[in-house]
């Protein structure tokens, strides 16, 4: 199976296993969380043994994953209305943030003791994500809460550098966060997203995040490739998620293979 992404050229499903083991989200145990507008599902993550058969999983190069859209229409409310129940369009409100998003902002260390394949803790890690970002930034969680009220993250380039550790996007899947929309991301921050299942990292077009504000209402449809700000009446392109995306959907890359058959499902 091929997965045509504009972040990284091949990888194999066990480069994807960090030892023994990976986190990540389990389907059968879920927790509905509200974000904005829009009821969106995060799932508790475990950790998992690899073992059996090699699967290949390949990344192709930029532009694999289709054309660039253009003439687009922007949804209206009713369209949002419509298309809110997919996985694939996700509406709400962002959180603006710049470039060089590490992840010790993104969950610093000393939260990496939470084990996700906890309910409780995986909850736990969710309220922590994006702790670390500046204050003047805002913030990504209110005071008292363990959800934040953000679908959709907006950055710019290099999101999710620094350590290779899962809990990142496990721990913004954890807060509600559906899908970053960022110039570019650390491969290792794209790679970890894709096998855990947890958000959708996407790529944009254009250098976006300057023509965003935190607390706008956006769509993301994947669909159509699209960004749109209904607060401010703009639309941005997207580079297309590709193959990736039905292994997000299912719950990850383990989950993605038993649905598929590549390996036995338990």
């Amino acid at each position: 199976m091929a997965l045509c992404t504009t972040t990284t050229s091949c990888i194999s499903v066990a480069s994807f296993v960090a030892s023994s083991s990976i986190i990540r989200r389990d389907s059968r145990t879920s927790c509905a969380a509200r974000v904005g507008n829009v009821q969106a599902l995060s799932s508790s993550a475990q950790y998992s043994k690899f073992g059996g058969s090699r699967l290949e999983i390949r990344l192709a190069g930029k532009g694999c994953g289709g054309q660039k859209t253009s003439g687009v229409r922007a949804m209206s409310s009713s369209d949002v209305e419509k298309e809110s129940g997919s996985s694939r369009v996700i509406h709400g409100q962002c959180f603006v943030v710049g470039d060089n998003i590490d992840t010790d902002q993104i969950i610093p260390a000393e939260y990496l003791t939470l084990v996700p394949s906890k309910p409780d803790e995986y909850e736990k890690l969710g309220s922590y994500a994006m702790i670390g970002l500046p204050a003047e930034l805002g913030r990504f969680i209110e005071e008292g809460e363990t959800k934040t009220k953000y679908a959709v993250m907006i950055a710019g380039d290099n999101f999710g550098c620094g350590s290779s550790r899962e809990h990142a996007p496990v721990a913004m899947g954890a807060s509600g966060v559906r899908a970053v929309v960022a110039e570019s991301y650390a491969r290792i921050f794209f790679r970890n997203s894709v096998a855990t299942g947890e958000l959708y990292p996407v790529e944009s077009e254009n250098r976006v995040f300057h023509e965003n504000s935190t607390g706008d209402t956006v769509t993301v449809d994947l669909d159509n490739n699209v960004l749109i700000n209904h607060t401010k009446g703009k639309t941005f392109p997207l580079k297309p998620i590709g193959d990736a995306g039905p292994v997000i959907e299912a719950g990850g890359i383990f989950a993605y293979a038993r649905k598929t058959g590549m390996i036995a499902a338990k």
